[in-house]
């Protein structure tokens, strides 16, 4: 019996298009199913996390994931990345040289365990893929994603996926920390605050009006919240428009 993306905790956000929820941290993997091929999107917060997302990817379509697209190199959506050492690994241009040893001391500052974090970045698969500008991804049976390398803004290397809409399909754009909905956006060292407003109307283009935009933590949201977003981030930062 075929199981439902409901039964192991997935959202179906359209045919074929669906994202999980992770414990811990609330970080979003989105999954994008085609007739050939598999894109899973962020790769959670440890090896082990990324051992369950394979699992389950594996048990909603049939097949293995093929590619994986990490929107930006933070721990919690890139630890476990080394599950997938098969696909081939996509991220924004720059993405594969941020040290080991600096996304381990954060996971630990943010309370992974020492032992999780070690054997994360000792298994860690770096982007062998760097998209600067836009990259478009053929998964099969008419299905095309966009990679869009729109920053920087959260960090130095943020990369969105458009999955255009289908049958009636609403457009699904997965935004990584770009756009967060269970918190405030987060700018740490390594954010680049004024060019964060310019990024997020970017991603408006892109998507569009009545897409649905999908955050690194949070509930999906629609273009307004997406603007007022923007417009907060430019407040916050001095940021004119």
């Amino acid at each position: 019996m075929t199981v439902t993306w409901e039964e192991l905790g997935w959202e179906r956000l359209a045919e074929g298009v669906g994202r999980v929820r992770l414990p811990g941290w609330d970080c979003t993997a989105g999954l994008v199913v085609g007739a050939g091929a598999v894109l899973l999107v962020d790769a959670g917060s440890s090896l082990a996390e990324g051992v369950r997302l394979r699992a389950q990817a594996e048990e909603l379509t049939g097949a293995r994931v093929t590619h994986l697209a990490l929107t930006h190199p933070h721990f919690d959506h890139v630890f476990g990345a080394g599950a997938f050492a098969g696909a081939e690994v996509f991220g924004a241009v720059g993405a594969d040289a941020v040290p080991g040893e600096e996304l381990r001391a954060d996971a630990v500052r943010c309370g992974l365990s020492e032992a999780a974090a070690a054997e994360a970045v000792d298994t860690l698969v770096r982007p062998r893929h760097p998209v600067c500008g836009e990259r478009t991804l053929d998964l099969g049976g008419g299905r095309q994603v966009l990679l869009a390398n729109v920053g920087p803004a959260h960090t130095a290397h943020d990369l969105v996926v458009l999955v255009p809409g289908a049958a009636g399909s609403p457009e699904v754009v997965f935004c990584g920390d770009l756009v967060e909905e269970s918190g405030e956006p987060q700018a740490g060292p390594d954010a680049v605050p004024g060019r964060w407003p310019a990024a997020l109307d970017r991603l408006l283009d892109l998507g569009g009006e009545d897409a649905l935009y999908v955050p690194g933590h949070g509930a999906t949201v629609d273009a307004a919240f997406v603007r007022a977003q923007r417009d907060a981030l430019a407040t916050r930062f001095g940021v004119s428009r």
